[in-house]
């Protein structure tokens, strides 16, 4: 058969370790066969990263805002033990913060739902979309351990010198502290992607943080967010049929874990990354989430919410083909392609990544899955298939 032609590459970012494996699997198997697949290459390989001293990082995201379209694997974000077993000059920041602060992108994260797998939540009926704020907070933090008694102030030099100061604490003895930021500009971008999100995909939007604690700083996002709903999106969002709705941190958890879904739910970039792997594993599994970086600007990178599956890796290198899901590793791929295809008007390249989608899907129902959904599944399927079966399964249905 002939294969589909794409008009404009897009930026493919490769990753770490059990995803880097699967990541080529797929290309071989699920998408070589069908399209002449045209793609800007970035290693993004933990020794790459250390060896061009993060630049390639850099450059990826560079890419991204240039092509308009980017699909990324898994990447480890080394600590101590990841620094020693790899060799690694020094410690480098994770990658997706840094591509997510050079895009000013959000985070939207969405279960993949097959009615094989019920949700641990048994009201939910549609998916909880995550909206994940991706700058500032704990994620740039300074943080420092206090050894003895004495004051930490925080202080603030205006750039003509006048400055002015407030107290953390007066330590009595040994403790620790941290300083956070955030800004204007960047909350700002943060609450247009969410409101463009929610009305491209014509559902509901809260918003929800911690305001009454911290009066300042969650007090900010909460004031940014209206004036930005009533100055831009007011009228956008009525003509879109949506609703925007704020509410404390505690109180939108209390709701979801009782509500039937089908909303965005806005949160700060911490509550976001936790919230996310909640509604996850509550939806089933955290191999069936995707992850799609939005940036005000019109560009887009998908990803697997998942990390690099570090312990399969480990098991594959000893020559065992291991039951990794890789269905979201696949939807990224998909969501890219099917992005890549709007924006290039190609409407046969949109129709292949409804069918990969649709392919997935139609195998897990069939009950061919990997053992993270074979434990939740019903009826139970007769095999559980490691990864490279799988993906074969899926090549079937395609």
């Amino acid at each position: 058969m002939a294969k589909i032609i794409m008009k404009t590459p897009l930026v493919e970012i490769d990753g770490d370790e059990m995803t880097r494996v699967l990541w080529d699997v797929i290309k071989e198997k699920l998408l070589f066969p069908f399209i002449e697949l045209k793609t800007e290459y970035y290693d993004l390989g933990l020794v790459n990263r250390d060896s061009t001293n993060d630049e390639i990082t850099v450059k990826s995201a560079e890419a991204i805002k240039r092509l308009g379209v980017g699909v990324k694997c898994a990447t480890i974000t080394a600590n101590s033990a990841r620094q020693k077993e790899y060799n690694l000059k020094t410690l480098l920041p994770s990658p997706n913060a840094t591509i997510r602060a050079i895009l000013d992108g959000t985070v939207f994260r969405k279960p993949i739902q097959v009615s094989r797998i019920k949700p641990s939540v048994n009201t939910w009926k549609a998916p909880i979309v995550i909206g994940r704020h991706a700058y500032g907070d704990v994620y740039k933090a300074a943080e420092m351990e206090i050894d003895s008694p004495g004051k930490v102030e925080l202080l603030y030099t205006k750039t003509d010198g006048t400055q002015s100061k407030v107290l953390v604490a007066d330590f009595k003895g040994r403790g620790i502290v941290q300083g956070m930021h955030n800004l204007d500009e960047s909350i700002k971008s943060f609450a247009r992607a969410c409101f463009l999100y929610a009305i491209a995909e014509k559902i509901p939007l809260w918003f929800a943080t911690k305001d009454t604690i911290s009066k300042i700083y969650d007090g900010r996002f909460k004031d940014i967010f209206n004036e930005i709903y009533e100055t831009e999106f007011m009228e956008k969002c009525k003509e879109a049929g949506i609703e925007y709705f704020y509410t404390l941190i505690d109180d939108a958890v209390a709701r979801v874990v009782k509500g039937e879904g089908g909303f965005i739910w806005a949160c700060k970039n911490y509550d976001g990354d936790v919230q996310s792997d909640m509604i996850a594993s509550a939806a089933g599994s955290l191999a069936m989430m995707t992850s799609v970086l939005v940036s005000p600007s019109g560009v887009f990178e998908y990803e697997a919410a998942h990390g690099t599956v570090q312990q399969h890796y480990y098991r594959f290198k000893k020559g065992e083909k291991t039951s990794t899901n890789p269905a979201a590793l696949i939807f990224a791929w998909s969501g890219a392609l099917s992005k890549r295809a709007e924006l290039d008007n190609t409407p046969e390249l949109a129709d292949f990544a409804k069918r990969l989608e649709k392919a997935v899907l139609g195998a897990i129902e069939d009950g061919t899955m990997t053992g993270d959904l074979a434990r939740l599944s019903y009826p139970p399927p007769e095999k559980i298939l490691n990864s490279w079966d799988f993906i074969d399964a899926v090549a079937s249905h395609l």
